[in-house]
């Protein structure tokens, strides 16, 4: 498993993913899930991969290779809305070709999704929900933010907080504490993770983490809002009726 989240702001993109795919008492595997594609000056393309690693990684690998192969690539659309197309075009095509090739009561999922953040100079920032069947929805000021993999643990937080004025600040520190939340709560999500934020209009990548469990700020903030937490428990009052 593996959790994702991305949101859009009015200043920018926050973008961040955890890097465990195998869980167990004696399998870890760690990849990294984030995929980042610029133009310095021109565009920028962030994406996130939740799902059946196999189809993940075929996905960008075949969008990476057209990018020098075919005159039809992510670089050549000319909004990120025709880029989210081409992603879903990619990832509906390696779903049915791959699946093609194994019985159906295998019981193999395939299945993948994707968050796709970005700008090309013209338009604003984007951000879109990429779906296994190659659809897609794309974020608003109303809803600012996704979530793809195990997002349950992770969203009270960013739904108490998180709003389309959040400061890229705030915002990356919300992002860490979904993320400690949901590592807390579930073994199939885990560190390192990778964190991006991205300044409207600047058309390039200048902030991007590698959060590891020896970070002191993210120690800082876990350590504190896990005694926050228990503090503000002990000050709520006792059912009326004891």
């Amino acid at each position: 498993m593996t959790y994702c989240v991305a949101m859009k702001l009015a200043d920018g993109l926050v973008m961040a993913s955890d890097s465990r795919t195998n869980a167990g008492v004696d399998h870890v595997a760690t990849f990294c899930k984030m995929t980042v594609l610029e133009k310095p000056g021109e565009e920028v393309i962030v994406l996130l991969s939740a799902g059946n690693l196999a189809t993940t990684q075929s996905t960008v690998s075949l969008l990476r290779r057209r990018l020098k192969t075919e005159q039809d690539n992510l670089f050549t659309q000319t909004s990120m809305y025709d880029v989210a197309c081409l992603v879903g075009e990619t990832l509906r095509e390696v779903i049915e070709r791959d699946s093609s090739k194994v019985p159906a009561q295998s019981g193999v999922d395939f299945g993948s999704s994707f968050l796709l953040g970005g700008q090309i100079a013209g338009e604003e920032p984007c951000l879109f929900n990429i779906y296994p069947q190659g659809n897609f929805i794309e974020a608003t000021a109303d809803t600012p933010y996704f979530q793809i993999g195990e997002s349950k643990y992770g969203k009270p937080i960013l739904d108490r907080v998180v709003t389309h004025e959040t400061s890229l600040s705030e915002a990356a520190k919300c992002v860490l504490i979904s993320f400690d939340s949901t590592i807390k709560s579930n073994v199939s999500v885990g560190l390192p993770i990778d964190l991006l934020c991205y300044h409207r209009d600047t058309l390039a990548v200048t902030e991007k983490h590698r959060v590891l469990d020896s970070n002191p700020y993210f120690q800082s903030i876990r350590r504190a809002w896990s005694e926050g937490l228990r503090s503000l428990f002990a000050q709520l009052p006792d059912p009326d009726w004891q």
